[in-house]
């Protein structure tokens, strides 16, 4: 079996017992950086051998993998931080082990788009996960759909990246629409700042960001027939 095991985001107590348990029994733990897992394993005494997965070498150890669970061995797939396979190494491995009949276990945790999502104040009962932009080529149409949206969605992006995002939320999704601003999630200095592009803009120019970012933008606004078959913009004091 391929166990895919959610870590820590930043409290290392966020991991569950039952990670715990199967990273200890597994024979062998698949990880993004070898180094990085290797720090977790010390605190927690998990002794199992890693090797390392990645996007650099997903595809080459795929084989050896799949032979390895054929034989009887229980691998456990786990990124430097959260869920596999959301915006990390993983879907590959999966896939694979879906199309040669291999049971794949994901165990429920630690992930950065949830707790940003709710402790945002946007509309959360429907979304879109977005993730990293393209940084060239096709961003621009990414945005033109986004703005689109009438649902709140969600995007990642690095500290020195992020004040250019919001410039390019301003410009296509409009001067007014709600952005919240999450970092650090999890760990010390967490912060979740909510406010307009140009608000959020002049902050984080004046004080520039670190960590690990998670934006979430407010859905356009739905259109609402009123008397004369002309529409308006639905808001929430409507």
């Amino acid at each position: 079996m391929l166990y895919i095991i959610p870590t820590p985001i930043g409290n290392l107590e966020d991991i569950t017992l039952r990670a715990l348990r199967i990273l200890k029994e597994a024979d062998l733990v698949l990880a993004e950086d070898t180094r990085t897992s290797r720090k977790l394993f010390t605190h927690f005494g998990i002794n199992t051998p890693l090797k390392a997965y990645h996007a650099h070498n997903e595809h080459k150890v795929q084989e050896e993998i799949i032979e390895l669970i054929e034989a009887g061995k229980s691998l456990a797939l786990i990124s430097d931080a959260g869920t596999p396979g959301i915006s990390d190494p993983g879907f590959l491995i999966v896939r694979t082990c879906k199309k040669m009949g291999i049971q794949v276990s994901t165990l429920p945790g630690a992930t950065a788009f949830v707790p940003a999502l709710v402790s945002s104040g946007l509309p959360c009962d429907k979304f879109h996960f977005e993730g990293f932009l393209p940084h060239k080529k096709g961003r621009q149409t990414r945005h033109l759909f986004l703005a689109e949206l009438n649902v709140s969605f969600v995007l990642y992006e690095s500290p020195n990246r992020l004040v250019k995002l919001l410039g390019e939320l301003g410009q296509f999704c409009g001067a007014e629409r709600k952005i919240s601003v999450s970092r650090e999630i999890s760990k010390m200095f967490e912060e979740h700042r909510l406010g307009t592009s140009a608000e959020l803009v002049e902050h984080y120019t004046n004080k520039p960001p670190k960590g690990e970012i998670v934006v979430v933008v407010e859905g356009k606004p739905e259109l609402k027939k009123v008397k004369g078959n002309k529409y308006k913009q639905k808001n929430e004091d409507a």
